[in-house]
């Protein structure tokens, strides 16, 4: 079936990203061209300092490429991207010290114009349907790193997203609890309908999702099946 603009979540034409100028400049992305349709499931795979994150970061809109561009013709403009269209989790959990989970949760609705009443009813739906409702009112320092991490994927979830934007989110955790928190992931996309990209270096996260991209110094290299991805 051709994908049309509409169903193009984000599309990167062109897109690339150099920090700093002249002989101090790194390039962090060669141009690249690459696009994310509805319920897409890919593992973004490469080592530290590949360009993960850089791709990742123009995807959600984040940054800004140094030439080509990043657009989201099934979602709108860049200043609709969130709350809600677009989640962004990162390697660590991020959550604010002096907030209750619940709290934490709600924040990035409220700060997006939600009235806190609306706002918290979709932060504790987002708990409850994640199995952490139980942990509604306590504090960051309260809870283990991998329940604080499945909170940031409640967080997400929130919001109702299109996109869900992975940063190396079992990068700080074990094992069983990076386990544990892909199948949140991928049971949250599958809820809300919404695509997925996982950036990772894990071979055992990557192995979970469908597509499998990988990235070398900055290039993305042509999406593969995962046999032929992980054969060298």
């Amino acid at each position: 079936m051709t994908t049309t603009s509409v169903d193009v979540l984000v599309l990167c034409e062109g897109a690339a990203r150099t920090y700093g100028d002249g002989s101090t400049a790194t390039v962090a992305l060669q141009p690249t061209d690459c696009l994310i349709a509805p319920r897409d499931r890919v593992a973004l795979i490469g080592p530290s300092g590949s360009g993960k994150s850089t791709l990742l970061h123009l995807m959600a809109g984040l940054d800004d490429p140094t030439v080509g561009t990043v657009s989201w013709p099934g979602i709108g403009q860049r200043d609709s991207l969130r709350p809600g269209p677009v989640a962004v989790i990162f390697q660590g959990p991020s959550l604010l010290a002096p907030l209750t989970v619940e709290e934490n949760v709600a924040l990035p609705l409220i700060l997006g114009g939600s009235a806190d009443r609306p706002a918290h009813s979709a932060a504790r739906e987002a708990l409850a349907r994640l199995e952490l409702a139980e942990l509604a009112d306590k504090l960051p320092e309260e809870i283990s790193g991998g329940q604080a991490q499945r909170v940031a994927v409640a967080r997400a979830l929130a919001g109702e997203p299109s996109l869900i934007l992975a940063d190396e989110p079992t990068g700080q955790l074990d094992r069983a609890n990076g386990a544990i928190v892909v199948d949140v992931l991928l049971a949250a996309a599958a809820h809300a309908g919404a695509a997925l990209v996982v950036s990772t270096h894990d071979p055992t996260v990557a192995e979970r999702l469908p597509d499998v991209w990988e990235i070398h110094s900055g290039r993305l290299t042509t999406t593969r099946p995962k046999e032929a991805a992980w054969s060298r």
